[in-house]
């Protein structure tokens, strides 16, 4: 676990929360009851109003017109009680030993899917970035050594997430796996590692998961009775790791010269110029 002192990030040996230890080893953790009902009521009254006040982000990004209907980007700032609740103290108590107490949002999107709508990319088992320690499949972590965490995803639950609903579900212990998950069985249900299979993480309204970025993890499949998902996606990650809540494209430190001297894709990215990828939106 980890504190920042002097500028530099060092160990800490004192205790921290149970969530916080789960989210080392096993790479997920579940809070419950964070939000009351009345909480609850106001952030989805809230998100909906997002919802009708601005159409479908368009970034020029892999999902078709249709698939991004059921997300809204840089929810912080377009709702001050999302921007509230991203930093509820129970959030930031349980993520904040892992990347350090200067962590910031990466990214903050709702998520309001209809019954039966699975037609997203994240349907297929993925990581959010990473792996962050990239290693063959064959080397194994050395145990003595806690698994760093440089990116955690919250979601912030706004209705009832059974299991008909196609939770999200986890692969445990696959963030130290320093692999992303097989490419030819992106849509295995029956995907593992290490022995270990997919669990689904089931949640009431007002509960919170939180997981590591670099854990397996995919929407499951919804079932007969899906009565839809509506969650707060947020991602923290350490103070290292730049803000994606806007594409770089739009947001970024260059002047309009140093911009138009960037002719080529790799002088771009060189001076921040970024495709759009993880955590973008």
């Amino acid at each position: 676990m980890l504190t920042r002192s002097n500028g530099y990030l060092t160990l800490i040996s004192e205790s921290v929360p149970t969530a916080s230890e789960s989210l080392q080893a096993e790479g997920y953790a579940v809070l419950e009851g964070v939000f009351t009902n009345d909480e609850v009521l106001a952030l989805r009254t809230d998100v909906e109003r997002v919802f009708e006040e601005f159409p479908p982000d368009d970034r020029g990004d892999d999902y078709s017109p249709g698939q991004r209907v059921p997300f809204r980007y840089e929810m912080l700032n377009r709702s001050s009680l999302v921007q509230k609740a991203v930093g509820h103290p129970r959030i930031l108590e349980a993520i904040e030993p892992l990347l350090g107490e200067d962590c910031h949002i990466l990214a903050n999107t709702a998520w309001w899917q209809t019954s039966g709508d699975n037609d997203h990319l994240g349907r297929f088992w993925h990581i959010d970035s990473g792996p962050h320690v990239p290693r063959d499949a064959d080397v194994p972590w050395d145990r003595r050594i806690p698994y760093p965490v440089f990116a955690i995803a919250t979601h912030l639950y706004l209705m009832d997430c059974p299991i008909e609903s196609g939770p999200t579900g986890v692969i445990p212990g696959s963030h130290t796996s320093g692999q992303a998950p097989p490419i030819r069985r992106l849509a295995d249900d029956t995907l593992g590692w290490d022995g270990r299979g997919a669990l689904p993480i089931v949640a009431k309204a007002g509960d919170v998961a939180l997981f590591v970025s670099d854990i397996w993890h995919r929407r499951m499949p919804p079932g007969p009775n899906d009565p839809g998902r509506m969650f707060i996606q947020c991602h923290y990650g350490r103070r290292d790791i730049a803000q994606r809540l806007r594409p770089t494209s739009s947001v970024n430190h260059l002047s309009p010269e140093a911009l138009a001297r960037a002719t080529t894709e790799r002088e771009a990215t060189l001076v921040g110029i970024h495709p759009l990828s993880f955590y973008d939106g």
